[in-house]
């Protein structure tokens, strides 16, 4: 079993910076795929970057220029940096992953349980 805890979130003010972290545990051999995606109140959950095992990126037009994916294969671990934040960021953020099980090797996708993220002054 995997499980996927997101940690970073909360209170910013317009224009500033957060920096998401997902970490990984339990019975992994690898993380194939990781992702990002965000649910704001009254919307449906969407898409905000993922990245590849080889490090191929992809942002949602939303978030690209300000927002970076990146991973530590060494800690599986997939970061999310925001920059210029807006109010319209604001939203539960969701870490996804693409999870190889060590024991069984078949892989699985995995989702942790959010954290909060608001932008307002």
């Amino acid at each position: 079993q995997v499980q996927l805890v997101e940690s970073g979130g909360g209170l910013v003010q317009p224009g500033g910076s957060l920096r998401l972290s997902c970490a990984a545990s339990g019975s992994i051999f690898s993380i194939n795929a990781g992702a990002w995606y965000r649910q704001a109140p009254g919307k449906q959950r969407e898409l905000v970057a993922s990245i590849r095992g080889g490090g191929s990126t992809h942002y949602t037009d939303s978030a690209k220029g300000r927002f970076t994916i990146s991973r530590d294969n060494a800690k599986n671990t997939v970061y999310l940096q925001m920059n210029s934040l807006k109010p319209e960021d604001t939203a539960v953020y969701y870490c996804n992953a693409d999870v190889t099980d060590q024991a069984t090797l078949t892989q699985r996708d995995y989702w942790g349980k959010g954290t909060l993220v608001i932008v307002s002054s």
